[in-house]
């Protein structure tokens, strides 16, 4: 606990502050939600949407958000003038907006709409702007992952300081000036045309339905229903502890069972997990990076599993893709696994196979589409749903989520070790590879790997871990944020460090912080990962190689086909 002597003065009364930031920081430590559009606590403060204001004893209005505390200082947070400031704000802003709320994917789970009726607003008395009349931009539905809706964007520029902060990408940035001033690509683009690697980010912070995710949630609606298909789900690690936050669960609780019994409701003809093939990709990828090691080839060996870091290195670096390990992402290596291995189990049944993957991710939505995971004229994973799209789908068909039975997966894909099933969180691949290793090359316990470096949310992560007795170790880095990934470039290119291997996930937190997840900020990241680790905890498999479903299977339909099902050379 820190002690401190200042303190300052909110309503009357005394609230200490120690390292707080901001304002805004100390008045939420006092219990006082205030109204933020533009403020995110791992963003850069952009002050713009000016509905965080406090009124300090002189009379000044002042924003709390870019003001830092003073000790002593004394501020009110509800007065008349701010009541009408704020006011004054939201009618302008909502007299510039498109208001087809009711059919808005953001309505019930848009931050306008929410302070709007926080603070009483039952009328515009502004008339509705030209621009907005006019409903003048053009959606932007170009990309695979999400959609841009310029009439809904209040300019707030969350999006902006994402791409660009966080992500190092810069898709997209303020445009034009005064009343033409729009968000957009450069050249107002389409998204697609841009170096967006579809992570969703922008997204994920945006208070409107200006950037939404794109739903494919119909199209799965239309495969349930066709007599002629087999709709075969895959859930992915993180999907578990994201879920039941939609549902009232509390602490990011594991709902795995509640999920499986909801997709069989839904009318999911077999129920399977990718952390199944995360354990086959651990296997890949392990063996890939100690041949590699064995023969000298060029190190870091770039873990493959995160669609937005492959196509970030595609757009920004292509001279590392020779790095970039050559196994599927686990999503993929299910699709075009589970399509062989059911065309084998059913040939007397002409119905075809769709694969939904229900992910974490908006990335996953782009790599389902690319060329390279077409199999004789069909894609290996036909439609990919988000965490918030299965909760949607859930809600439509009227199944009241908390009340359902417990059920188990299918099998042979629903068995997984904890090595699978970490890769939910950053360092997750990682730590289910060095498992793999010290089990090939040394009788290391999993809690030293536990201790060694490789947990935490921290945004790169640097250790050694020992490979065998004489004291051999390999250097490791993990990272999350692509931002942090492009320093972490940036060093080894100028040869101020070496890594033997990288793992990478362009989320920060990883795919517990994806887009596709309810919205949450580092505490809930950091309790979803823990959730993980505790259900890694309880498996009684620890070791991917250790899943006794995956030895027939190389004996079997990956013989003499493991380069064509589990691995990928990218175009």
């Amino acid at each position: 606990m820190i002690y401190t002597n200042k303190y300052m003065v909110i309503n009357g009364e005394k609230v200490p502050f120690a390292d707080e930031k901001n304002i805004l920081d100390v008045v939420r430590k006092a219990g006082i939600e205030l109204p933020t559009f533009c403020y995110y606590s791992e963003l850069s403060v952009y002050g713009a949407c000016r509905m965080c204001i406090v009124e300090d004893s002189q009379g000044n209005v002042i924003a709390s958000c870019s003001t830092p505390p003073v000790h002593k200082m004394e501020i009110r947070t509800n007065t008349p003038i701010l009541n009408k400031h704020r006011k004054t704000i939201l009618r302008m802003l909502l007299a510039s907006h498109c208001r087809e709320c009711t059919t808005c994917s953001k309505s019930g789970n848009c931050k306008l709409q929410t302070i709007a009726k926080r603070f009483g607003i039952d009328e515009v008395r502004f008339d509705k702007t030209e621009k907005a009349f006019k409903d003048e931009y053009p959606i932007d539905d170009s990309s695979m992952a999400i959609s841009r809706n310029p009439n809904k964007c209040i300019l707030c520029g969350d999006c902006v300081r994402m791409c660009s902060e966080s992500q190092n990408v810069g898709a997209i940035d303020f445009a034009f000036r005064g009343y033409e001033m729009m968000v957009c690509p450069a050249f107002n683009k389409p998204i697609s045309e841009t170096e967006c690697v579809s992570c969703g980010q922008c997204a994920a912070v945006c208070p409107t339905g200006a950037i939404t995710i794109k739903n494919d949630v119909p199209a799965v609606w239309d495969a349930i229903y066709n007599k002629k298909k087999r709709v075969v789900a895959q859930v992915a690690p993180a999907v578990r502890v994201g879920l039941g936050e939609l549902f009232g669960f509390q602490n990011s609780e594991n709902v795995m069972p509640l999920i499986i019994a909801a997709l069989r409701k839904l009318g999911f003809d077999e129920v399977y997990d990718t952390s199944f093939t995360a354990d086959l990709t651990v296997i890949e990828e392990t063996n890939e990076f100690l041949n590699k090691l064995e023969r000298g080839e060029k190190l870091p060996l770039f873990t493959s599993c995160c669609p937005a870091w492959v196509r970030y290195v595609e757009n920004k670096h292509p001279e590392l893709m020779p790095q970039v390990s050559t196994c599927k992402s686990p999503q993929q290596m299910f699709g075009s696994l589970v399509k062989s291995y059911m065309k084998d189990k059913y040939q007397d049944d002409d119905r075809e196979t769709f694969v939904v993957s229900i992910m974490p991710c908006t990335a996953k939505k782009m790599e389902a589409r690319r060329e390279e995971f077409i199999t004789d004229g069909f894609y290996d994973v036909d439609a990919v749903i988000s965490t918030e799209g299965l909760a949607d789908m859930i809600t439509e068909a009227g199944i009241v989520f908390k009340e359902l039975e417990p059920e188990a997966h299918d099998l042979p894909f629903g068995m997984f070790s904890g090595g699978g099933l970490i890769f939910g969180t950053t360092g997750g691949v990682t730590e289910a590879v060095i498992r793999k290793v010290i089990q090939d090359k040394t009788h290391t316990s999993i809690d030293n790997i536990k201790f060694s470096g490789v947990r935490g949310m921290e945004g790169i992560k640097e250790f050694e871990f020992p490979i065998n007795e004489e004291g051999d170790a390999i250097r490791i880095a993990v990272v999350n944020g692509l931002g942090n990934a492009e320093r972490l470039i940036q060093r080894i290119n100028s040869g101020d460090v070496e890594y033997h291997f990288v793992e990478v996930m362009a989320c920060p937190g990883g795919c517990v912080g994806g887009a596709g997840q309810p919205f949450g900020l580092a505490d809930k990241k950091k309790r979803r990962t823990e959730s993980l680790y505790a259900s890694d905890k309880q498996t009684n498999l620890r070791h991917s190689d250790e899943n006794p479903f995956i030895p027939p299977l190389y004996e079997g339909l990956l013989k003499d086909r493991v380069h064509e099902l589990l691995h990928v050379h990218y175009k």
